[in-house]
């Protein structure tokens, strides 16, 4: 019988976790198995530094909830969300790039129909959206799910506010026909990360900057194309250069526009100057979409 010493710990860890019953597990436990023993061997880990670890992990889940996914932001903050965006989302050249879903996400947004206010009232410069969902060949897509939602004129998402009981900056359009759609809501600010959990407190060990830039999220879908998570960034924002979850293509930055008190993108009236930007988003086909 092999008794454990740090040359053969490894060894029978990994031979260990290769007895998983998934394939799939046995490889990835035994690949993070031999990754985090060398990364401990790599910097010579010290006890305080891993019980101070799991302290932090421990604290990352105790902050955890419905709303707040710790987790995810330390994902994010580390590239390891968009690295795994990056692998999983092979995109055609032509087709909309992804970016990370973000930990502020919720479930359920109420629908509206095209050009209708998803703010509702709330404080910030009314910010017109339009544009189409298509194809890769250009062809309209009807009726796309596009699942929006964004931080307040204060920075903060729905998430983030406890007295917050309905929808606020989230909702859901479709397109027409012919593939367009019409968002009508405020324009977002860049806004730091939360800084009051384990995530800030790491970060605040640090030169990282935790601020992200000016940004609405977009999680398109449609039944034969694959699900498109991306975000729209405003040109010419702050934080565009260090955005702390990495998150910026150049393909998403678009222009927003002043325009002036009068008819609005969706033909209606408006009486203040506005914003209005445009963006095609553009779909890749799935597997089974292709093939036929």
């Amino acid at each position: 019988m092999a008794f454990v010493n740090e040359d053969n710990l490894t060894e029978l860890a990994t031979t260990r976790w290769a007895t998983a019953k998934s394939p799939r597990l046995a490889e990835v436990m035994t690949a993070l198995v031999r990754h985090v023993h060398a990364f401990a061997r790599e910097v010579n880990l010290t006890e305080e530094e891993w019980q101070a670890a799991m302290d932090w992990l421990a604290a990352t889940g105790r902050i955890s909830d419905e709303k707040r996914h710790e987790f995810i932001l330390a994902s994010d903050v580390v590239g390891l969300s968009t690295l795994v965006v990056q692998l999983n989302n092979q995109f055609s050249a032509s087709a909309t790039p992804a970016t990370v879903l973000g930990p502020f996400h919720i479930d359920g947004s109420p629908a509206l129909s095209y050009g209708e206010d998803m703010s509702d009232g709330l404080p910030g410069t009314p910010l017109f959206i339009t544009g189409r969902v298509t194809d890769l060949d250009g062809n309209p897509v009807p009726n796309a799910l596009l699942d929006i939602w964004q931080a307040d004129s204060d920075g903060y998402y729905e998430a983030q506010l406890s007295e917050i009981d309905e929808a606020r900056l989230r909702s859901k359009y479709r397109t027409r026909e012919d593939g367009t759609y019409c968002v009508r809501t405020i324009a977002p600010l860049g806004y730091s990360i939360p800084l009051d959990g384990p995530v800030g407190d790491l970060i605040g060990k640090t030169e990282i900057s935790p601020f992200r830039p000016a940004h609405i999220h977009f999680l398109i879908d449609q039944p034969g194309y694959r699900k498109l998570i991306t975000h729209l960034f405003q040109e010419g924002t702050d934080y565009l250069e260090s955005d702390v979850v990495f998150g910026v293509k150049d393909a998403l930055i678009v222009r927003f526009e002043t325009k002036q008190p009068g008819t609005a993108p969706d033909g209606s009236q408006i009486d203040t100057p506005h914003l209005h930007a445009t963006y095609d988003f553009v779909l890749e086909p799935t597997c089974d979409a292709a093939t036929r």
